[in-house]
């Protein structure tokens, strides 16, 4: 098996391992009274019934969070969980498995939502937000969790809460954030925290109240729909019934790769398995361009499919696949979710990899 770093985590730690990085330096509290906080942390949060589960900043952090969302609802059954998220959230809902409610707002402090907002009229501004924080006090959150990537700050949703009126209130700092959050996770070494895969972050971020999960790995609701859909589409390229295949999604996203390494990464593959397994190229809208170079690239291998129209689809096509390449997070988090490896060209090309 090819793995990733979106597959490769630790075990989900006890409440007091949990806390084992929260010990102050110095001896400034014992373990016993750092764990006797973490119980009360836990015991607190353990009290709250409507939940507001916050991630602004695409479909993609959505997905990486969505393992900390089951540990939210499996650890608290009980709860009603509300998804705050960027309007292009909307495609996931129907896929989401621990979400009861989706509130859309594009965030000034994001770029898509900065660029929406920026098309309003100059009278409008700042109707948006509090237009939201009346929705939220009218909604009476108990408790909220502020899911934020690693180079965001989740200190203005942190505001949002407390105007609002949430009285629990979960997120990374940097720095203390005093009254504007009831508990938080600090940040030590940035360059470590950028380094970790979005998933396990937000993972560390639950588990600092007591929440956890057995399977760490994202969660996406397959549609029996999409998977018929893709079966037929498979067909009409050539594909025989049950015949494997790798999947590759061009288009780099935060990490752009020539076309000429994922052809690269599709021969090395064929090559290790020596079968019929065949080669599907597919695009997610908006990359069609990265997909006509790629075929231009490898034209004598690889079965051209039309673009995805919908996350179904595409998380339908990895369902299916034997490995999923790319370089964008979107595929590779779905190939997560799907239980199926995930890998960038790059580590496709290493002959050490061990693949099955």
């Amino acid at each position: 098996m090819i793995a990733t770093s979106l597959e490769q985590r630790a075990p989900a730690p006890s409440l007091s391992e949990a806390v084992a990085g929260d010990l102050p330096a110095h001896g400034a509290t014992s373990p016993r009274e750092t764990l006797t906080q973490a119980e009360e942390r836990h015991r607190r949060w353990c009290n709250v019934r409507r939940v507001l589960l916050i991630r602004l900043d695409g479909v993609a952090g959505v997905l990486s969070s969505t393992a900390s969302f089951a540990a939210v609802h499996e650890t608290m059954p009980w709860t009603q969980l509300t998804l705050l998220a960027a309007p292009e959230a909307l495609a996931l809902r129907p896929h989401l498995q621990a979400v009861d409610d989706l509130i859309t707002f594009n965030a000034p402090w994001t770029a898509s939502g900065a660029a929406a907002l920026d098309a309003e009229p100059p009278t409008m501004r700042g109707d948006a937000e509090m237009h939201l924080v009346r929705k939220l006090r009218r909604s009476h959150f108990d408790a909220a969790v502020l899911f934020s990537p690693a180079d965001q700050s989740a200190l203005p949703a942190a505001l949002l809460c407390r105007m609002a009126g949430i009285p629990l209130t979960l997120a990374h700092v940097r720095a203390p954030a005093h009254g504007l959050l009831s508990d938080e996770l600090r940040i030590t070494d940035d360059r470590a925290d950028a380094g970790h895969d979005d998933t396990r972050r937000q993972l560390a971020l639950v588990a600092h109240v007591g929440m956890h999960t057995a399977d760490e790995r994202p969660r996406l609701r397959l549609l029996p729909k999409d998977s018929h859909q893709m079966r037929n589409v498979l067909q009409q390229a050539g594909l025989g019934f049950g015949q494997r295949y790798v999947l590759v999604c061009p288009g780099g996203g935060a990490r752009p790769c020539a076309p000429a390494a994922f052809a690269a990464a599709a021969d090395v593959l064929l090559d290790a398995w020596s079968d019929d397994t065949a080669v599907v190229l597919c695009a997610v809208p908006g990359e069609e361009a990265a997909l006509a170079e790629l075929r231009a690239a490898m034209p004598a291998r690889g079965q051209v499919l039309p673009p995805v129209a919908s996350i179904g689809e595409l998380a339908a096509l990895a369902a299916g696949a034997r490995v999923v390449v790319a370089a964008d997070d979107l595929p590779l988090t779905i190939a997560a979710a799907a239980r199926v490896p995930g890998v960038l060209p790059g580590e496709a090309l290493r002959r050490d990899v061990h693949i099955a």
